[in-house]
């Protein structure tokens, strides 16, 4: 027998969520082809892994790379042994859409001028002619169907405008796409009412397409919005995922014992699933009803002053003489880091036994919150090695086979003979993500090897030219094909 990539004398975790084992592992093309005791397996390439664990490429279930992925690169996540991404969340996507100058938040969170492709399909198309260096399955975003069919977004869609909607959410699905998200909480969706979501959730019943939404309130009504949630999945006959699941201010800390119980409830109803980042402050664009919430703000980028990049508000506010009110009115278009939950709530949600981990980066911002290059490994070395919060091959179940599950990725997110070749191999005992708030453009510790579609991406912390990910086409896609 010979392969193209023989992995030898690893500690496998398999994405299972199975106990560690000792083996070898054989690649040929895009496939493992065996798994085991490989001694008389010649091979191209051989890596002894021998110390360190073998574990299939993470699956970064919310990201907003839609327009990272077109530079190719992706260093932020290939550098943390990620392999594929999950885009398009928040109800914002690259496509279908068309727009010049600036969009409505929170669309801004995919960069400037990003909004060039009518279809979804000639996105998926553009991706395929110069792959990235990860996978992408991609969500069509409600936010961005809303723009791009509403004269007013502050207002519920009409039945024209819902019809025109569906249409392009039709073409997204035929196109690739693997479900739809929406961000109820920001400007450009906040109109629209369940009626609306349930009319475009039904198109994807059937489909094997997922829902994943940014609720309409994560501080005071999150309860609330729980119900909501649960209530449109259901009526729409879909799967729900709840987006970067939280409890935002202070006087809502402690509510995630509440939030959980109802995730719990809902779930022997009907499908649901939720992800979460290892992070007690999210990032979003500079929106003056989460100023209120936070207990600090990091400016991320601003379009008027990219000199004030990385600075506290509270100090712009100083140095202008005006309050953080004023200071965010003068920097917008802009974003920013709002520190506002609870540590104690986050250790919850991340133990809870159905959480997905997602980063929720933003590569576009000039200073992005740290979540970005230290998501995973942060899972990794800090809640796992450090607190033991969670098992090792459970914290790999989270972040591969559950989420290939949820997202339906066929193939991907574990470690066996016929599965995609999807791999990463890092130090168990030095993995750890050293981004921080003050200097968050730092790559992990700990990766020695990461491998997408069978093809070397990074070796020892240095990235490769290949650029082998695919569009993860969702089921209607590849039942049209």
């Amino acid at each position: 027998m010979s392969s193209d990539l023989l992995i030898r004398n690893g500690t496998v975790i398999d994405g299972t969520g199975a106990l560690p084992f000792r083996a070898d592992l054989a690649v040929s093309g895009h496939r493992i082809t065996a798994l085991g005791d490989l001694g008389s397996v010649a091979a191209d390439c051989e890596i002894e892994a021998s110390g360190r664990i073998v574990a299939p490429g993470f699956i970064d279930v919310h990201t907003h790379d839609d327009h990272a992925l077109l530079n190719r690169s992706m260093t932020p996540k290939v550098s943390q042994g990620v392999t594929t991404v999950v885009a398009g969340n928040c109800g914002v996507s690259l496509a279908p859409l068309v727009f010049d100058g600036e969009p409505p938040a929170p669309l801004g969170l995919l960069g400037e001028g990003a909004y060039r492709f009518a279809t979804f399909g000639a996105y998926v198309e553009a991706l395929e002619k110069r792959p990235a260096a990860v996978n992408a399955a991609l969500l069509v975003g409600h936010s961005t169907l809303r723009v791009a069919t509403m004269s007013d977004i502050g207002r519920p869609a009409s039945d024209g405008e819902i019809a025109a909607m569906g249409r392009l959410l039709s073409e997204a699905l035929a196109s690739g796409a693997v479900g739809f998200s929406t961000g109820l909480f920001y400007p450009a969706a906040r109109a629209a009412p369940m009626a609306e979501v349930v009319a475009l959730l039904e198109i994807l019943a059937g489909t094997g397409a997922v829902y994943a939404t940014h609720m309409r309130d994560e501080a005071d009504g999150v309860e609330e919005s729980l119900a909501e949630s649960f209530e449109t999945a259901r009526r729409a006959g879909v799967p729900l995922i709840i987006s970067h699941h939280k409890c935002m201010g202070r006087r809502n800390f402690g509510r995630s014992s509440r939030t959980l119980e109802l995730i719990d409830r809902a779930r022997r109803e009907q499908p649901v699933g939720l992800d979460v980042y290892p992070y007690t402050a999210g990032s979003t664009e500079l929106l003056p009803e989460l100023i209120g919430l936070a207990s600090r703000v990091i400016v991320t980028w601003s379009r008027p002053h990219p000199e004030l990049a990385g600075r506290d508000l509270a100090d712009i506010a100083t140095l202008w003489g005006v309050d953080e009110a004023g200071a965010a009115a003068r920097l917008k278009p802009a974003g920013a880091i709002y520190f506002m939950m609870d540590e104690a709530d986050v250790q919850r949600i991340i133990a809870y036994p159905h959480t997905m981990i997602g980063s929720d980066g933003l590569a576009h911002d000039e200073h992005p919150h740290p979540r970005l290059w230290g998501t995973f490994p942060r899972v990794l070395g800090h809640y796992v090695r450090e607190l033991g919060l969670l098992s090792i091959e459970d914290a790999v179940h989270r972040m591969t086979g559950l989420a290939a599950a949820q997202f339906r990725l066929a193939d991907r997110g574990v470690l066996r003979p016929g599965a995609f070749a999807d791999i990463v191999i890092f130090d168990a005992a030095v993995i750890a993500d050293r981004a921080t708030f003050e200097v968050p453009k730092q790559p992990a510790a700990g990766i020695d090897l990461v491998v997408v579609n069978g093809e070397i991406v990074c070796r020892d912390g240095q990235q490769t030219s290949a650029r082998p990910g695919q569009v993860l086409r969702g089921r209607a896609a590849r039942q049209d094909a």
